[in-house]
């Protein structure tokens, strides 16, 4: 229970003879639109930090731990016009039935040793902060050269956000079968349409570890990267503005022109090239698996 000054809000509201209902619609009611914004980034902030697992009532409740005041009633509403609510029901076996069975995924990039290009992708889901919304990216990289193949921007955290990063990916390169695909554990990624569409291409799933970031390090490297160095750095105004942005800066800027400390200093593409030449037939998967 919230504390201000040494009394809690329940008591403050019964001294003042006043619901807590009513208190906090006044305080919602005096706080200015940039404060409802950075209320949502938190929210924002916690849902994606539990991979969508919260309700709104542990995500209120992780708001007041942080020492942040909000009706619950008011997170619902967040989170409900955010597409956030009840994503958590997709893990509940009361809700689904025999073809939305939830599959346990080994850990296969943990045991790869990547020697090649389409032998290890990664992917993962960010939200990127407008003007007036909040918009989610959804990314796929090549983990042997750190290059995104495939992006996709959406207003929805919904499975078809992934689901078009990853079309694009599989357009762009075109990789053989045995390809191991990495994700976290978001629902998103072990959705039927998601999981069908790698069956289809015959890549193999490989989901990260509860509560273990670094298992996508490389994803999150580059999500950083991008919100620190072009992100950050304008006020967008629209999702159109924000998917321009984007586009010169992971097609032109990051893939092309980026020194990556981790490739001896060269940009992703230059990267493949020189990988890529004397050998014969990259594309097939060479990737070796450690078990």
């Amino acid at each position: 229970m919230s504390v201000q000054g040494g009394l809690s809000i329940e008591r403050m509201c019964r001294l003042a003879d006043v619901s807590r209902g009513s208190f906090y619609r006044s305080c919602e009611h005096k706080a200015p639109p940039q404060g409802g914004m950075e209320l949502k980034a938190v929210v924002q902030e916690i849902v994606l930090e539990h991979r969508q697992r919260y309700g709104y009532r542990r995500v209120a409740a992780e708001l007041r731990r942080r020492g942040i005041i909000a009706n619950h009633k008011r997170i619902a509403r967040i989170m409900r016009e955010d597409n956030l609510l009840n994503l958590h029901r997709l893990f509940d076996t009361r809700n689904r039935n025999s073809e939305e069975r939830f599959e346990v995924y080994l850990n296969l990039a943990a045991r790869i040793k990547v020697t090649g290009v389409n032998q290890l992708w990664v992917a993962d889901i960010t939200y990127v902060r407008l003007n007036q919304e909040f918009v989610y990216l959804a990314v796929v990289l090549d983990a042997f050269s750190r290059k995104v193949v495939g992006w996709e921007l959406d207003r929805m955290l919904a499975t078809r956000l992934p689901l078009a990063a990853l079309k694009r990916a599989l357009e762009a390169r075109q990789p053989s079968a045995g390809l191991v695909h990495h994700s976290d554990q978001g629902v998103q990624y072990v959705s039927t349409d998601y999981r069908n569409l790698l069956q289809k291409h015959g890549m193999f799933p490989s989901i990260s570890r509860p509560r273990t970031p670094q298992d996508n390090a490389r994803c999150e490297s580059f999500m950083r990267t991008l919100k620190r160095e072009e992100i950050r750095s304008v006020a967008f105004q629209s999702l159109e503005e924000l998917r321009g942005s984007i586009e010169t800066f992971i097609e032109r800027y990051y893939n092309g022109q980026r020194l990556h400390s981790a490739l001896g200093y060269r940009p992703p593409e230059e990267f493949e090239k020189a990988a890529n030449s004397g050998r014969t037939a990259i594309a097939s998967n060479g990737a070796i698996l450690g078990f």
